[in-house]
């Protein structure tokens, strides 16, 4: 059963937090009991392919709501392509999640989630109107996720001006049951819209849902990768803990490493490296949370996020809590936390620069996000040298391909990223995209007229 982090709405099954995305009292949903996979089943998942990883993971999450054949089939036509492991040096690697449909992490969620939609949905004989926000790589992952499926419509709204023109292009080319919306604001601005409209009862009668990180059908897909990589790479003679760097933003991608964690993965430390926008480094290093409004506009666009909604989530996980505003009601475990956690804010000079040594140094091509990861490694490893030594594995997470930002990789490495078959003719197709004013009542207006 799954609770909310606002501690006011009545416990659901997977399946019904899947379909409400958000709870009706404006918290996210958690699990009330953590699975634990034993130690040696995880060191067998070396030997098994990724879909069948995300079977063992999902299905403890999944047992007695989904037949056993019916999740194999979901879960073996989500995760049809390859997860590269890519050396660098000692024993640090990049795990690169960029080799999906809309090359992003993000498909690892929104292709799972789509699926398991689609058969609860086709039981039960309902429709859905997905509304989810983006600051990059969300919106697309999602809108291919849900693309024609017939009983799902799909509202995307993104910060024009903050995604790069083929992030873009791979959510406005789409159409059909794909609708997309331009504002003039922030991505905090778009995603506080969606939260508004789940808990506005003029729109009761529309059937919400989400697909951004907030709904915990994203969730739990993005344990697996986790499982994969340390299944992959841990030393068989030793029982030992990797340290996973991971670049955040609304920190759904963290989220999912740290629920692995507590299942069970052996893992010393989480780096969380953050853009400029650094409420959590802040945070877990004073104690004190602050919002950041407007958030600043990064390079590294995804991130761009001055609350992360996911925060709640790990705030609960530590025995806290935290609305949906961001004000705590009841302090984590702050020790525990520090424990555990350790974060990092790297700045767009420094995403840059580490672009540039990348390269030069290892032939390792990565895009600002996964800079920004990398980065928050390296400082890591630079304040704690007990833990720098050759013998440490330590897996740096690149969440999108190079070729989404070629802008910035031209200019830092005079090279242009070749396009992976995702991206190929991309730039020359027609868009359908309408612009909307950053207000409430016209997202409203759009939902009612439209739906």
């Amino acid at each position: 059963m799954f609770y909310s982090t606002n501690l006011n709405a009545e416990l659901v099954s997977f399946s019904q937090a899947l379909l409400k995305g958000q709870a009706p009292d404006k918290g996210l949903y958690m699990p009330m009991t953590i699975p634990i996979i034993p130690l040696e089943e995880i060191y067998a998942f070396a030997e098994k392919p990724y879909y069948q990883i995300a079977f063992e993971v999902t299905h403890r999450f999944l047992a007695g709501e989904i037949p056993d054949d019916d999740l194999m089939t979901i879960v073996k036509d989500a995760y049809d392509y390859e997860v590269p492991l890519e050396y660098i040096c000692d024993r640090n690697y990049v795990m690169r999640l960029d080799q999906g449909p809309t090359a992003s992490f993000k498909d690892f969620a929104a292709r799972m989630m789509g699926r398991l939609m689609q058969y609860y949905l086709k039981k039960e004989n309902r429709k859905l109107l997905i509304l989810t926000a983006t600051s990059g790589d969300t919106g697309s992952a999602v809108a291919n996720a849900f693309y024609k499926l017939d009983n799902i419509d799909i509202v995307v709204l993104f910060p024009e001006g903050e995604v790069t023109a083929r992030q873009r292009k791979q959510m406005t080319t789409l159409g059909k049951n794909v609708r997309v919306l331009a504002l003039d604001a922030k991505f905090d601005d778009c995603q506080a819209l969606v939260k508004e409209a789940f808990a506005d009862s003029d729109l009761i009668h529309l059937p919400l849902s989400s697909a951004n990180s907030i709904n915990i059908g994203r969730l739990v897909p993005q344990i697996v990768y986790y499982f994969y990589a340390y299944a992959r790479l841990h030393d068989r003679d030793h029982d030992e803990k990797a340290v996973f760097s991971v670049p955040s933003g609304n920190f759904g991608d963290m989220m999912g490493g740290v629920l692995a964690m507590k299942m069970g993965l052996p893992v010393k430390k989480f780096v969380i490296a953050t853009n400029e926008n650094d409420e959590f480094p802040t945070y877990l290093n004073s104690g004190i949370y602050e919002k950041i409004e407007p958030s600043r506009n990064c390079i590294s666009s995804a991130m761009n996020v001055g609350h992360p909604s996911n925060l709640a989530r790990l705030i609960a996980l530590y025995g806290g809590m935290m609305d949906e505003k961001g004000t705590i009601h009841k302090d984590a475990s702050m020790e525990e936390m520090r424990n555990e956690l350790w974060s990092v804010s790297i700045s767009d000079d420094q995403t840059r620069q580490t672009i540039a040594d990348a390269y030069r140094q290892y032939e390792l091509l990565l895009e600002p996000h996964g800079a920004v990861g990398w980065a928050g490694l390296l400082e890591y490893l630079k304040s704690i040298p007990e833990n720098d030594s050759a013998g440490q594995l330590c897996v740096s997470l690149e969440t999108a391909h190079p070729a989404k930002f070629p802008e910035e990789i031209e200019k830092i490495l005079q090279i242009e990223p070749e396009l992976p078959p995702s991206l190929e003719g991309i730039d020359h197709l027609s868009e359908h995209v309408s612009n909307l004013e950053n207000s409430y009542e016209a997202f409203k207006n759009y939902l009612l007229e439209t739906f």
